[in-house]
C-alpha cells in the first residue's frame, strides 16, 4: 500500500475502482458534498486524483491538496481537467491513451470503409428490395487513398499503421513535425485537407484545437473527401460541418464524438451520407479494463517508490 491517500474523484468502472481500493488508501469523493468533507480531513495525505475526462478537476481542486503529485484521468483526453494549474504546481496529469489506442483506431478505420464502400447504404439496398432491381453502385476502393491524419499521438501511429498495411498514403499534422515517422509531415491543417481523401480528427481537444475543422477546412477537403472524427466534437465547427454535407462541399462524415454529447445537431440524424455512433471508441471490454490497470499503475509509478514530493501549502 502506497504512503499517502488517493483522491477518487468521478464514478469509473467497478473494476478500476475496486483496484484502486484494494491497491490504495482510496477516498471516496465522488459526490461534492462527501468529497469537501474529505479534503477538510485528509488534504494534507492527498497525493494522487482519480478521475474522468468530463469530471471537472480545477484549480481550487489543485490548489486545496498541498501534497498533490498526479492526476490520473481514466480517458484519452483530460478535457476538464486544469492543466495549467497542475504543471505549475508540479502535478503530473496522465491519461490511457495507449490502452485504448487500438480500439479507437479500428473505430476510425471501420468508419472510413463505411464510407467509401457505402456499407449503410448497401444494407437498406437489400433490406428495401432495392438489389432485385438491378446491382449496387460501384463504390470507392481503400487502397490507394490518401489519409491525413489531424494528430499524430498513440491513437494516431495506431490508425496509421491500420493505414499502412490497408495501402494508403498517409500524412499528417501536428504543432511538432515527429522525424521517426515514414509519413509526410503537413504544418497547416486546411493543406492536409487539401491533399486527402480522407481527414481523421484525432488530437487532444483543447482550448487551441476547438473548432479547428473549420468551414475552410471542410472547403480544403473538398467535394470528394469524407471527415471522419474520433477524438472530441468541439475540435469541429458543427454547423460548418452540417452545411458542408448538406450542400455537397464534403462526401460525407463519419461521427463517433460530437460537439454536445448525447445530443447530436439534429439535422445529422437526417443526412445519408453520415454514419454515426454514440462514442464508441474504447467501447471494448478490453479497452476499458485496460484504461482502469493503466489508470490504477499511473498512480502506483509516481506514488510507490517515494515518501512524496512535498509542496509548501498554498
Amino acid at each position: 500500500m502506497i504512503a499517502g491517500d488517493v483522491l477518487l474523484i468521478a464514478d469509473l468502472m467497478p473494476a478500476a475502482i475496486a483496484d484502486l481500493r484494494t491497491r490504495t488508501s482510496m477516498l471516496d469523493g465522488r459526490l461534492a458534498a462527501s468529497r469537501a468533507a474529505l479534503i477538510a480531513e485528509h488534504r494534507d495525505r492527498i497525493r494522487a486524483i482519480a478521475t474522468h475526462a468530463h469530471t471537472p478537476c480545477p484549480r481550487a481542486l489543485i490548489e486545496a491538496l498541498p501534497r498533490l503529485e498526479i492526476i490520473a484521468c481514466f480517458s484519452a483526453g483530460v478535457d476538464d481537467i486544469d492543466v495549467a494549474a497542475a504543471a505549475e504546481h508540479g502535478v503530473v496529469v496522465t491519461s490511457t491513451s495507449e490502452a485504448l489506442a487500438d480500439d479507437v483506431a479500428d473505430v476510425a478505420m471501420a468508419k472510413c470503409l463505411l464510407l467509401l464502400r457505402r456499407f449503410l447504404q448497401a444494407d437498406r439496398f437489400v433490406r428495401d428490395g432495392s438489389w432485385a432491381r438491378g446491382p449496387f453502385p460501384l463504390a470507392r476502393s481503400l487502397k490507394g487513398q490518401r489519409l491525413g491524419l489531424l494528430g499524430m499521438g498513440m491513437i494516431g501511429g495506431a490508425i496509421a499503421r491500420r493505414a499502412e498495411a490497408s495501402g494508403m498514403s498517409i500524412a499528417y499534422t501536428t504543432r511538432t513535425p515527429r522525424p521517426d515517422l515514414p509519413y509526410r509531415h503537413v504544418p497547416r491543417v486546411a493543406d492536409l485537407a487539401g491533399g486527402s481523401d480522407i481527414l481523421v480528427v484525432c488530437c487532444p481537444a483543447t482550448a487551441a484545437t476547438r473548432h479547428l475543422v473549420d468551414a475552410a477546412v471542410l472547403r480544403a477537403l473538398g467535394p470528394q473527401g469524407y471527415l471522419v472524427n474520433v477524438a472530441r466534437g468541439s475540435i469541429v465547427d458543427e454547423a460548418a460541418l452540417v452545411e458542408a454535407l448538406r450542400e455537397g462541399a464534403i462526401a460525407g462524415a463519419g461521427l463517433d464524438v460530437f460537439a454536445d454529447e448525447p445530443h447530436p445537431h439534429a439535422e445529422l440524424l437526417l443526412l445519408d451520407n453520415v454514419s454515426l455512433s454514440p462514442h464508441i471508441g474504447s467501447g471494448t471490454e478490453a479497452a476499458r479494463a485496460a484504461m482502469g490497470r493503466s489508470m490504477v499503475e499511473s498512480i502506483l509509478r509516481q506514488l510507490g517508490g517515494s515518501s512524496g514530493r512535498h509542496r509548501p501549502p498554498p
